[in-house]
């Protein structure tokens, strides 16, 4: 398709305007638990162990005892090798097991090891494959070759869910993150990501908008549905409530829900259990009174 270029000055506008959008308390409350309830919860460390993965995912399950209306998130994202430690720990819980691959997080690797790595999340069990494009190829503006990578994972995915990971922060400009998202959408993305949350900046509010009006714009003139997934640099419930608002300002209420709207999360659930007991109680609760990850 023609793109017609993005007006940045007005797009970065609107995102703030939406960011100071005012929310009522119940708001607010239900606000934090959806929040949590489209959280991919994640660990992506050098360090990561089974054991790790395991507190993680107990923590997905239930992330506040004490808060029987905090929902489970809606998946723990892992590296390959910790597919099975994920799920078998999550054995008949609806919270799904979601894989970095592709040479994450740089995508610095021949398609065919991408691939396999892949294929290997899969056989371990992965629900979800979270990938990165190539953005070598794509700021030499070699777009079929990075449509055709995500087309080869897309087949090799099967049934998983595919969320493509576009590395915004190394893209540049607005536009680019539009023709990245509409590549990865004709592709056979069924979500679109801002970021690995390795490197700076990662999500930004008009990023996220930019995303979420393309992924619109396809919906419009496709038929088919693709979620956005925001990650890296969002801690605070602050900042989930904002997201939140541009689902709803941008998409309508109906994708405000986790199989159209994710957000990568490790430090934010804490934060917005924080603020939920705030509200229950009235009082804020110390972390070592939610479980840990």
């Amino acid at each position: 398709m023609a793109f017609v270029p993005v007006d940045a000055v007005g797009l970065e506008e609107r995102a703030a305007v939406l960011a100071t959008r005012s929310i009522k308390r119940d708001a607010k409350v239900a606000g934090l638990r959806l929040a949590i309830g489209c959280m991919d919860l994640t660990t992506l460390e050098g360090k990561d162990t089974p054991e790790r993965v395991n507190q993680l995912c107990r923590k997905a399950q239930e992330p506040d005892p004490a808060d029987p209306l905090v929902p489970p998130v809606a998946a723990v994202c892992v590296y390959p090798n910790l597919v099975t430690s994920a799920k078998a720990a999550l054995q008949g819980s609806p919270v799904q097991v979601a894989s970095v691959a592709t040479a994450f997080p740089s995508g610095q690797s021949p398609l065919r090891a991408k691939l396999e790595e892949v294929h290997a999340a899969l056989e371990a069990g992965a629900d979800e494959i979270d990938m990165v494009i190539d953005r070598g190829a794509f700021l030499a503006g070699r777009y079929h070759e990075v449509a055709a990578e995500i087309a080869a994972v897309r087949a090799t995915c099967s049934n998983a869910v595919l969320k493509v990971i576009l590395e915004t922060g190394e893209l540049g400009t607005y536009d680019a993150v539009r023709r990245a998202s509409w590549i990865a959408m004709e592709a056979g993305a069924d979500f679109i990501k801002t970021s690995t949350g390795k490197i700076a900046p990662a999500a930004t509010l008009p990023v996220a908008l930019e995303m979420l009006l393309a992924a619109r714009d396809f919906e419009q003139m496709t038929g088919r549905v693709v979620g956005v997934k925001v990650a890296g640099g969002i801690r605070t419930a602050k900042q989930a409530l904002q997201y939140l608002v541009l689902v709803k300002e941008t998409r309508g209420e109906a994708r405000l829900h986790p199989r159209f709207f994710r957000i990568g999360a490790s430090s934010l659930i804490d934060d917005a259990l924080m603020q939920l007991a705030k509200e229950r109680t009235g009082a804020y609760q110390a972390l070592e009174y939610f479980p840990k990850d």
